[in-house]
């Protein structure tokens, strides 16, 4: 009898059952194959060669490394020596776990035989062909392993399904390189799958050829190469005519901003001007619409603003392109006739009105359609969000200073407008950008969205402008009244003229001072805000809604910002707000004991951006150096006064530049006073104006139109 007790090979026979891979281990001691799971430890055999019998110790230490070295390849096991891999894991285990073993010396039987759970380990071979027409362009893919192609349509079936494995042409099975995964889920779900071709936009060519770059082939024809080079071209924009009739001036941004818009225009891209609040986006928009209006006086453009701000852009058109024609589609009275809308090269319109009347404004092609404050779409499954979607549009802007305020959904849905398609379908986006960026903190996917995006957004800062700017900009924004306050101020109004009119024509101007004054600040205080006089009011009021817009925007570009009130009610309401919201601030008026406590925080605590003064407390003695930003929410006649409170922040130690805002109610006393103001403009403008002095300039006519 033949002694044998050494290992000197080890086997694993591999077979499918249903849609599983099983897998047995046999210990070889030199000719003799013993199965793993054989219970005895002595094994005799009778060698028909040699006429021998051969008796095998068998080595149970060194059977059982070699069961463990299997185990732990990562394969599933049954009863010892046996072993089992569901469908997906025993791919896996195939490409893996497998070639391992292998390596380790495994000899492999049954792999050949296997149908469903054959495996082609070939090295992927990516081969692109790019092609393009003026709007779009084609992408012809091939993706080959060991020369055997794979359809578009089994590769899109992989990606739908979340997995790494595709059939290939003949049954086997390949896994897809890791690298990319991502980039055939981008390509499929930004284009449209056509056999083996994959059609985009335009807009999707700079990002598609970036991530082109590993393929093994890329053949690219003239024109592709021509659109990229010209798409990648930032920094040598063509230097665009600004049209004579403009009446303005543009800093050198501004003209820089008009130029990419035209870019833009060149490839019927849409795009966000995402400068900081006060660089003149309206201006921007502006001068873009007087060209395009001067080359096509008959189409039709549209801006789409948040009510507090429509009669803002209303003044802006008036004061840079007072030769456009256009129509305020706004209020009760607003005409729902295509014919005559169709009239005006330029429809200016709320957030509001847009979405009740999208059923003929969808009707009307514009050439350009431009939305301010766009952050209002921000929620891409609000009514407005899906309103402003079904406008037909040649052109597309948007105009915002913060065009993500909450999450990165919020440009998907500014995007669907400007650029349809371009970030792919919402689920798509939350699942591959969204969830990766702001729960994973994924910088990779973080970097390809920045890259996608690119392109369409032009953000500068103050601190990017600051050399053009001057030392302090001021500015003057209209909101109308709504509804319920409108109604408030003109029973007041009327009121207050009929009882005037009496008391002058029989006390004289002089002695009716007093009256005319209370009446004046009744109005004034409907105007900030009808809380003032009727503690009930609970509706929404305009210029409170463009303060608050302003201060969310001023707060989100990490600026501070000075607000100044005569009325301390209306800083309380301001409070309230600010409270309900949990946003931190500073505050002083009149009754504050200790008030450099609440300067010292505003100057020195970062988290601070917000400081409310009543004007007559912050008017003198202050170095608020630490705001850019100052707003006037009811300004009054007397300019003297408004200018030392802007002069809080603009003084020796500010290093940045001051933007000062005054906050109007449209068709208010205070724009009223507005006009006096200049019509007035010697006595405003000397050094001793008083409140008395200009009073005493007034006359009765001047002091009825007040109330008018």
């Amino acid at each position: 009898v033949k002694e044998l007790d050494e290992i000197t090979g080890k086997r694993l026979y591999i077979e499918e059952m249903d849609d599983q891979l099983v897998v047995s281990l046999a210990i070889m001691y030199n000719d003799i194959e013993i199965t793993y799971s054989h219970p005895s430890d002595q094994h005799l055999h009778y060698d028909t060669k040699t006429k021998e019998i051969i008796r095998v110790h068998r080595d149970r230490e060194g059977e059982q490394a070699i069961r463990f070295r299997v185990f732990e390849s990562k394969i599933l096991e049954d009863t010892p020596g046996l072993f089992y891999a569901p469908f997906e894991e025993a791919l896996d285990w195939l490409f893996d776990g497998l070639p391992a073993l292998a390596r380790d010396g495994f000899d492999i039987l049954g792999e050949e035989n296997l149908v469903k759970f054959k495996v082609k380990r070939a090295k992927a071979n990516f081969d692109v062909n790019i092609s393009s027409e003026t709007d779009w362009f084609d992408i012809e893919m091939n993706l080959e392993f060991d020369g055997v192609p794979v359809t578009l349509e089994e590769l899109k079936k992989a990606l739908r399904k979340n997995k790494k494995f595709v059939k290939l042409r003949d049954g086997s099975i390949a896994r897809l390189p890791e690298k990319l995964i991502e980039k055939f889920n981008y390509i499929l779900n930004f284009g449209k799958v056509d056999d083996d071709n994959v059609r985009f936009d335009n807009h999707h060519l700079t990002f598609i050829d970036r991530l082109l770059a590993d393929a093994d082939s890329k053949q690219m024809d003239t024109t592709s190469q021509e659109k990229i080079k010209k798409l990648e071209s930032f920094d040598t924009i063509n230097d665009y005519a600004i049209p004579d009739n403009f009446q303005g001036t543009l800093r050198d941004y501004q003209k820089a901003g008009f130029d990419w818009m035209n870019f833009l225009k060149e490839f019927s891209f849409g795009g966000i001007l995402a400068d900081d609040m006060g660089l003149g986006k309206t201006i921007q928009a502006l001068i873009l619409l007087q060209n395009e209006i001067n080359k096509a006086p008959k189409s039709n453009n549209l801006i789409v603003a948040p009510t507090s701000v429509i009669y803002n852009w209303v003044s802006e058109l008036e004061k840079f392109t007072p030769t456009i024609k256009y129509l305020v589609h706004y209020g009760t009275r607003r005409s729902k006739d295509i014919r005559r809308l169709k009239r005006y090269p330029l429809i200016v319109t709320t957030y509001g009105h847009m979405r009740r009347d999208i059923k003929f404004l969808k009707d009307i092609h514009f050439h350009y359609a431009i939305l301010d404050e766009s952050q209002n779409i921000k929620n891409p499954t609000s009514e407005t969000s899906k309103a402003v979607r079904l406008l037909d549009a040649g052109n597309r802007l948007a105009l915002t200073g913060t065009p993500v305020e909450n999450n990165t959904m919020d440009l998907w849905s500014q995007f669907a407008f400007i650029n349809p398609g371009l970030l792919g379908e919402q689920i798509f986006f939350k699942e591959n950008f969204m969830r990766p960026i702001e729960k994973e903190q994924n910088v990779q996917v973080a970097a390809s969205l920045k890259r996608l995006i690119y392109p369409f957004i032009l953000r500068r800062t103050k601190e990017d402008v600051a050399k053009e700017l001057p030392e302090k900009v001021e500015n003057v924004v209209y909101s109308p009244m709504f509804e319920e306050q409108q109604r408030l101020y003109n029973k007041w109004r009327d009121s207050y003229r009929q009882s005037l009119e009496e008391e002058i024509n029989s006390k004289g101007l002089n002695k009716s001072k007093f009256k005319v004054l209370e009446g004046l600040t009744r109005l004034r205080q409907i105007a900030c805000h009808p809380e003032l006089v009727d503690s009930r009011f609970v509706e929404s009021v305009g210029k409170y809604e463009a303060l608050i817009e302003m201060v969310e925007e001023i707060i989100s570009e990490n600026h501070k910002v000075l607000i100044f009130s005569q009325f301390v009610k209306m800083l309380q309401i301001m409070r309230r707000h600010l409270d309900g919201n949990n946003i931190p601030y500073s505050y002083l008026d009149g009754t504050t004991k200790d008030r450099r406590k609440p300067v010292d925080e505003f100057q020195n605590n970062d988290n601070i951006k917000i400081f409310l003064i009543s004007l007559k407390a912050g008017g003198t003695g202050l170095n608020l150096t630490a705001a850019d930003y100052v707003i006037h929410y009811d300004p009054w006649w007397n300019p003297a006064v408004e200018m030392q409170a802007t002069d809080r922040a603009y003084r020796i130690g500010q290093t940045r530049r001051v933007f000062a805002y005054k906050l109007i109610s449209k068709d208010s006393v205070e724009e009223k006073i507005v006009k006096l103001q200049t019509k007035k403009r010697a006595l405003v403008d000397s050094l001793i104006t008083t409140e008395d002095a200009f009073f005493k300039s007034l006359s009765k006519k001047d002091i009825l139109e007040l109330f008018e």
